[in-house]
């Protein structure tokens, strides 16, 4: 295609980036920690999981508020119209879904921490309040439901990729221009 996409802002980019890098060094660091044995290596990997947790729900809402007050530039009519509806349809899915659990994920993660009585101290100097009793029950339940949504946003995650390489290798329109760092 001729004409390039419109552009994300700058900000909208590196909120992007940073939450992607994060988001797969989540998981990548749960997927590790969750078979280590009980050591001290083990409790301080679950710190640093939950802090950067924390910060995870920070951007994502940071994100939210952005994109709520910056309307992102609409999908280019010439994609668009090449897309089959079930893409486009998709292609808002996919987003939807990330952006929910963008908050599901972390918020599920404190939620199991407080119920298994394990406060969140950010950066192991400012507790963040617990909003669940403890409770064995309900934390083995928060346990699996955190896996869960976690699976579910690599999922998610895997399918946006998916989408993102189909437009670069197969549609090679353009689309990825409007996330790339730097000027077209």
């Amino acid at each position: 295609m001729n004409d390039t996409p419109a552009r994300y802002h700058g900000f909208a980019i590196l909120l992007h980036w940073l939450l992607a890098v994060a988001l797969v060094a989540l998981f990548a660091l749960g997927l590790y920690m969750h078979e280590l044995p009980f050591s001290p290596q083990r409790l301080k990997l679950y710190s640093w999981h939950k802090w950067a947790g924390i910060v995870v729900l920070a951007l994502s809402l940071l994100r939210l508020l952005w994109r709520l007050s910056h309307r992102p530039p609409a999908l280019p009519a010439a994609i668009e119209h090449a897309m089959p509806g079930w893409q486009v349809l998709a292609h808002k899915a996919t987003h939807l879904g990330l952006y929910l659990l963008f908050f599901a994920v972390p918020l599920v993660g404190w939620a199991y921490s407080s119920a298994a009585g394990f406060p969140v101290v950010l950066f192991g100097v400012l507790p963040l309040p617990d909003f669940v009793p403890v409770s064995k029950e309900l934390a083995d339940m928060l346990k699996e439901l955190h896996e869960l949504t976690a699976w579910a946003m690599a999922g998610l995650v895997l399918l946006h990729v998916a989408g993102v390489l189909k437009h670069v290798v197969i549609d090679r329109d353009g689309l990825l221009e409007r996330m790339r760092f730097g000027r077209s």
